[in-house]
């Protein structure tokens, strides 16, 4: 009879999903806007992306072996980070740089704070924001054969119109991952499917933002002007992909929300009135920040807490 007991520690109600599990479903929903980037920007966008994602792989497996842990390869999560990171590269840019990015990623944002689990702030927009700093123009060159105009949010900034259906079907320029909204959201629904991710971050930094570029943005409820804006740049694919981010996001239900509204805030603030025609990045690692924060002051109080003035009351 007594081995129908088994006293262990919380928590006793398990998910079957696996933090493999969940990253293959990732790398599955990122499919659509791979595939696309490969097509719309050809071979060098193929290549950009097999040698990050080897970066990653290769620096975590190294790491780990000079400091003696577990390989931890097989969760899946550093082929998920050289994806990301590797979407939000303009194609242009020398592989060697993605290789220093892809390194930087996993062994500093990563693996130095103690690895999947740990990390502060998203590895691979840490990467993505360490090489603009590192190779500003090469993060910034968007010239390639098909395109050699700017991007649709250097234009709209420099006032000049954009074509909202091409920005939907990918036909711009940007980085790798970026430019086709239509195949980011068909990998948005399929992780919604999954349950992977909800709406709650995404669709309050959504919300938000539209709110913001209304009334800052200069041009009123002019909806070209903000589905151009939501399309443009990688709002998309951050909100998405990297903003629903389960390390370096809250967990409480409120926070998630309050999360997203920083996102919103932050994204509008760069766009409007920063030096910068983009933003995400920095947004969503500024917020990241912030997650401590956010997740104290949201955290459920406890059933029948008692302030503590009223304690002898």
């Amino acid at each position: 009879m007594s081995e129908l007991y088994n006293v262990s520690s919380s928590p006793h109600v398990r998910s079957k999903d696996t933090t493999g599990r969940i990253m293959f479903y990732v790398l599955i929903a990122l499919l659509p806007t791979s595939i696309f980037g490969v097509y719309n920007f050809g071979y060098k966008a193929l290549v950009l992306i097999l040698v990050t994602i080897a970066s990653c792989v290769v620096s975590e497996w190294a790491y780990n072996k000079i400091v003696h842990k577990k390989n931890t390869l097989g969760d899946l999560s550093a082929v998920v980070t050289g994806l990301l990171l590797a979407l939000n590269l303009p194609a242009t840019l020398p592989w060697w740089q993605a290789v220093i990015g892809g390194m930087f990623a996993i062994v500093v944002v990563k693996c130095l704070f103690g690895g999947l689990g740990q990390n502060f702030m998203n590895p691979a927009l840490g990467a993505r924001c360490f090489l603009l700093i590192a190779f500003a123009a090469n993060m910034t060159n968007f010239t390639i054969d098909a395109y050699s105009g700017a991007t649709p949010l250097a234009a709209l900034r420099n006032g000049e119109s954009v074509d909202t259906m091409d920005m939907l079907i990918g036909r711009t320029a940007g980085t790798i991952g970026e430019t086709c909204t239509i195949a980011i959201l068909f990998g948005a629904i399929f992780l919604i499917l999954m349950g992977v991710i909800d709406l709650r971050i995404p669709g309050s930094y959504i919300v938000t933002f539209v709110i913001f570029m209304a009334l800052f943005g200069g041009h009123g409820l002019d909806s070209n002007y903000i589905v151009a804006q939501l399309c443009g740049g990688g709002l998309m694919l951050g909100a998405f992909f990297m903003a629903t981010d389960y390390v370096t996001s809250p967990i409480t239900p409120n926070g998630q929300i309050l999360f997203g509204v920083c996102l919103g805030i932050l994204t509008g603030l760069f766009r409007t009135f920063g030096a910068n025609a983009e933003g995400v990045s920095f947004a969503i690692i500024l917020s990241n920040l912030l997650v401590p924060m956010i997740e104290k002051i949201t955290i459920p109080k406890s059933f029948g807490q008692v302030k503590e003035g009223k304690k002898h009351e």
